[in-house]
């Protein structure tokens, strides 16, 4: 948001944020924004599969930027007024997997988001690509609501399994602290017995004990870039889409080599 607003300032442009309960009164703000025009353009997060936003904009003629990866299938061509800002969840999804794997991980368990969102869909796939690769047949993800109470639930349950993973991969800071939390909690040593990366890094990650691996990218210098795209199409540029630097993993002291 720092960074969008960043951008926006240069141009004296307000921005307007607002949280919605769902999907349905989200799409019911948008058109109650461009029918008493009360906004030049919009910022759309958080791609569905099936999404209706996209055709729904189009059909307005509301200029917007979606940042994330659309839904499979959808590249983005068909949407004039849309650009579309994303980072390749699929690459990140394969650089943790290379990470762990290289560890001498072989069962890793991906305690995932909504599985209604196109980048959990990717990520999932991703992960299910990376282990037929790699002959890992111990690997799987679970979905959740992103809540902490939801991880840490997840996180139990995988623990008490009859062959629990060696290592856990979270979609996102706030699901891995609530899994440290949990192995702290069942006396697991983190990472000598058990490895856990975050997909999104954060203070909550860096002030952790111990630290948590996680993929770092420069969330400012991301909203700055979606503030632009807006802004060129504002301008009467044509719509685009831009891929983001690839996020990278950075190895803390949540991970380590598998124990025997």
């Amino acid at each position: 948001v720092s960074g969008i607003q960043e951008v926006l300032a240069r141009r004296r442009l307000g921005l307007l944020f607002q949280v919605v309960e769902d999907l349905p009164a989200e799409v019911d703000v948008y058109r109650r924004w461009w029918a008493e025009r009360r906004v030049d353009g919009v910022l759309v997060v958080d791609p569905r599969a099936d999404d209706p936003r996209p055709p729904l904009l189009d059909e307005l003629g509301l200029p917007a930027v979606v940042i994330g990866s659309l839904s499979p299938g959808d590249d983005g061509t068909g949407h004039p007024g849309i650009s579309n800002l994303w980072a390749d969840d699929a690459r990140a999804m394969a650089s943790i997997v290379s990470h762990l794997h290289g560890l001498g991980h072989r069962r890793i368990v991906h305690i995932a988001g909504l599985p209604e969102l196109a980048h959990t869909r990717r990520r999932i796939q991703s992960l299910r690509t990376e282990a037929e690769r790699r002959g890992l047949t111990d690997v799987r993800s679970i979905t959740t609501d992103y809540s902490d109470t939801e991880g840490a639930e997840v996180t139990r349950r995988v623990l008490d399994s009859d062959a629990p993973p060696t290592a856990i991969v979270y979609d996102s800071d706030v699901l891995a602290v609530a899994g440290l939390a949990v192995a702290a909690g069942r006396g697991i040593p983190v990472p000598d017995r058990l490895s856990l990366v975050a997909w999104d890094d954060s203070v909550l990650c860096r002030t952790t004990h111990p630290a948590l691996t996680a993929l770092v990218r420069d969330t400012t210098a991301f909203g700055r870039r979606a503030a632009q795209e807006l802004l060129a199409l504002l301008d009467g540029g044509p719509a685009l889409r831009v891929e983001d630097e690839l996020p990278h993993l950075e190895q803390r002291g949540s991970t380590a080599a598998a124990s025997p």
